[in-house]
């Protein structure tokens, strides 16, 4: 396999730029976590069937990140993130003016292929503008974009809607996106496709780590897509409270980012089996906490600690089993991973339509069970080194084996 083109700007001015890039796909999926009640009233539709608008773009981003990988190979990646960004700008602005639930859902569609390309191609190419030491830190850094939509960008969205309506926060979402568009012209370094003739494509090693990583996410969505009904109707909380909160749930979430990180980076299987039993606990007593500002806080800060590492410490998990080049090993867990918060945010609306918000809670709290004893298991196995096996073999097609 040939090695990746050298560029000529390199450095932190770019790293920042794509953990923006990061930061913007995470906030724009996320925004209606903090606006699904208003949202819902406003198109006269229902709490779990406003969930949708987590569910379709978790599903299309499933597809969307092996499908942007194959299909740009021969792109220089610099201006597929540009494209990309461009396009989630314009999906916020139909989402700003949807009519309908129909028509947001539509522009959620366009959200979903700019969240899975951008996840795809973001941390692949991290490693390309840094070198050395340097290179584990700014994979963290553009994780942190991940954690930092949750302190700030699923937050604002909540307060720009206490504002003013639903509407203006995917305004604001649209415009947040074309600058950091602008941003990732500037900033980036022209980066070449790596074998753009067409090598081979070969990830192995992985299916009971993406298992868990389905699982773990999966439990997390049906339960936190719900978390404005939650403290609402269990907490008996304000618009204002919650805005706060979840500002508070998000800054733990970075701590948890970096705290997992360091830890992944030395045992990333523990790391994970840890994080499933935290967060799963965590769910488990959310709905007899939540009563009350005090105990809401209590819970959001766990909650938010314990998810917060759950995106760097599964890609370096992964990456510690599987064989095979990095883009394709990063398209297939954010593959994974977005159809884990589809299906989540999925099961989540039909256990809070049919039984009750905590209900939903609770059945995060079971796929975090198996999350975690389908980890733990794994500690037990010891894939193949990667060492010995192919990472790409050139007269093979494209492929991913798991």
């Amino acid at each position: 396999m040939s090695t990746p083109p050298t560029t000529r700007r390199t450095g932190w001015p770019a790293v920042l730029a794509v953990a923006t890039a990061t930061f913007t796909v995470v906030t724009s999926e996320m925004l209606p976590v903090g606006l699904l009640t208003p949202l819902a009233s406003a198109l006269d539709v229902s709490e779990g069937t406003a969930g949708l608008t987590m569910t379709v773009p978790g599903l299309v981003a499933a597809v969307a990140a092996p499908t942007v990988v194959r299909a740009t190979r021969r792109l220089d990646r610099r201006r597929v993130l540009i494209v990309l960004t461009a396009l989630l700008a314009g999906a916020n602005i139909v989402s700003a003016l949807a009519s309908d639930i129909g028509v947001l859902l539509a522009a959620r569609v366009l959200v979903g292929v700019s969240i899975g390309g951008v996840w795809a191609v973001a941390v692949p190419v991290t490693a390309r503008l840094v070198s050395g030491p340097s290179a584990a830190r700014a994979n963290a850094t553009v994780f942190s974009g991940i954690a930092v939509a949750s302190v700030f960008g699923v937050p604002l969205g909540t307060w720009i809607g206490g504002l003013a309506d639903w509407r203006a926060a995917f305004a604001a979402g649209a415009v947040l996106a074309a600058v950091v568009a602008a941003a990732l012209a500037v900033l980036l370094p022209p980066l070449p496709p790596v074998d753009a003739s067409g090598g081979a494509r070969k990830v192995r090693n992985v299916r009971l780590a993406l298992a868990v990583v389905a699982a773990l996410v999966a439990g997390h969505f049906a339960a936190y897509t719900y978390v404005r009904p939650l403290l609402e109707q269990v907490g008996g909380l304000g618009e204002g409270a919650i805005g706060v909160l979840l500002l508070v749930y998000g800054v733990a979430g970075v701590a948890g980012n970096f705290v997992a990180g360091t830890l992944a980076a030395k045992f990333p299987n523990r790391t994970v089996t840890v994080i499933a039993a935290f967060l799963g606990t965590v769910l488990l007593i959310a709905p007899l906490l939540t009563r009350g500002l005090f105990g809401s806080a209590a819970v959001l800060v766990a909650w938010g600690l314990a998810y917060g590492g759950v995106s760097v410490a599964t890609q370096v998990w992964l990456f510690s089993r599987a064989s095979g080049p990095r883009e394709s090993v990063s398209a297939l867990l954010s593959a994974v991973f977005n159809t884990a918060i589809a299906g989540g945010a999925f099961v989540g609306g039909v256990a809070a339509d049919a039984v009750s918000v905590p209900g939903a809670v609770w059945l995060g709290a079971g796929l975090l069970a198996v999350a975690f004893l389908t980890a733990a298991s794994a500690m037990s196995r010891r894939p193949p080194s990667a060492a010995h096996t192919p990472a790409a073999l050139p007269d093979e097609p494209d492929r991913v084996r798991l």
